[in-house]
């Protein structure tokens, strides 16, 4: 049995914390001792297994700003992390065998200098390709994080990342690492999709309305992911059927701390009035696992609207649960939804997703049975027993090798 200890900048709700949750279970599932190390955690915006005590969650750090006036959350990041680092090396009792960290790189020279503990780093996609350069102040303060980033991010002792996609731009972008990334696809633990749903699809979004076929979105409310494309196709399909009675159901993670969660959630319901869709559009915001199981086994498509996705663990979440997915045609998509078999590739316009939207609603069977092909390609392709084995046998090799 080896100890292995997770340290996570902000331990709320996505795709990113799923990934940390669902390593920490598949590594205790496998007899190892696991513990998190965050900068944040709040029971009521969290996962149930932390909170239930499931994994055992250590905070430290959190006296430190996680901005200043609203602005450097990538400075106040690094340093977070770097003190949560600090705390875990000098002032815990803790002594794993295993660092397992993510998202933010900067603690990785502490556990690096300081042990002999082999780390393994789990990059979702490079912050740089994330951050805003668009004026010479910005491009001023990232230019010494952009340079930290490679920096620390090369000197984990292994770097994992979540799909092909991933791995391509991580070598485009980082070109002072000459070792290519591993790649470990995220994965679902089916029996959190396979329990029972209580509530009918009305009490869960709160109406009366008879729904003849409901689309689905599930993503954070954030301007990069484009939610505006479901709102705007769905529009347009509405335009083309006129009284057919649908529905969309926009589900996003919601923090009030965000300034940009609470602004975009204001521009997209903003965007329905304007469009006059009001009654057939239900906005959720950060709902919990036994809702959005819900959602997913009553809804009938997804729409999944992120531009060069890093992989998106949302379309795997629909397959599962029998819906063809619309998403477009970039990123992690690419490789988990089968085209034309398990959904639909688009193009981010509002034309092709309307077209591919009608045509799943003209054609109910058909949708069906893409379902039912998404459901098996998960099964086969995306288990939680194979990211198990998987991450098992990483850690195995670094604990062997350092040994």
């Amino acid at each position: 049995m080896l100890k292995i200890v997770f340290l996570h900048p902000d331990l709320g709700i996505g795709g990113a914390e799923r990934l940390v949750v669902d390593a920490a279970l598949a590594l205790q599932l496998k007899g190892h001792q696991v513990h998190i190390v965050t900068s944040y955690h709040d029971p009521a915006h969290c996962f149930p297994e932390t909170r239930d005590g499931t994994i055992p969650v250590t905070i430290s750090g959190n006296w430190l700003p996680r901005s200043i006036f609203g602005r450097f959350l990538a400075l106040c990041a690094y340093i977070r992390m770097l003190w949560a680092s600090f705390y875990t090396v000098f002032l815990s009792d803790m002594q794993p065998q295993v660092y397992f960290c993510d998202q933010v790189s900067m603690c990785i020279p502490v556990l690096r200098l300081s042990t002999s503990i082999p780390v393994i780093y789990y990059c979702h996609f490079p912050d740089l390709l994330l951050a805003s350069h668009k004026t010479w102040i910005k491009k001023l303060y990232r230019a010494p994080l952009d340079w930290i980033e490679e920096k620390t991010t090369g000197l984990a002792t292994t770097t994992v990342v979540n799909s092909h996609f991933t791995a391509g731009v991580f070598c485009d972008t980082f070109k002072s690492i000459r070792r290519r990334p591993k790649v470990l696809y995220p994965s679902l633990n089916f029996r959190s999709f396979d329990r029972e749903c209580g509530n009918s699809l009305s009490s869960v979004i709160g109406t009366k309305q008879v729904m003849d076929f409901v689309f689905l979105s599930i993503n954070r409310y954030e301007r990069k992911k484009n939610l505006g494309l479901a709102i705007k196709a769905f529009g347009l399909l509405k335009s083309f059927l006129g009284d057919a009675k649908i529905h969309l159901i926009m589900v996003g993670g919601y923090d009030y701390r965000l300034v940009e969660n609470v602004e975009h959630y204001d521009e997209l319901q903003k965007l329905t009035s304007s469009l006059q869709l009001g009654d057939c559009v239900t906005f959720l915001r950060s709902p919990s696992d036994e809702t959005k199981t819900c959602l997913l086994k009553n809804c009938h498509t997804l729409l999944y609207t992120p531009d060069k996705e890093h992989f998106g663990i949302v379309p795997l979440e629909a397959m599962y649960c029998q819906l063809p997915v619309i998403a477009v045609n970039s990123g992690g998509p690419l490789e988990t939804v089968e085209d034309h078999r398990t959904g639909y590739l688009c193009h981010p316009t509002v034309e092709d997703f309307a077209e591919k939207m009608k045509y799943l609603y003209d054609n109910r069977n058909l949708a069906t049975k893409m379902g039912e092909r998404g459901r098996q390609r998960v099964i086969e392709h995306f288990s939680f027993n194979s990211f198990s084995q998987q991450l098992n046998e990483l850690v195995g090799e670094l604990t062997a090798s350092s040994t």
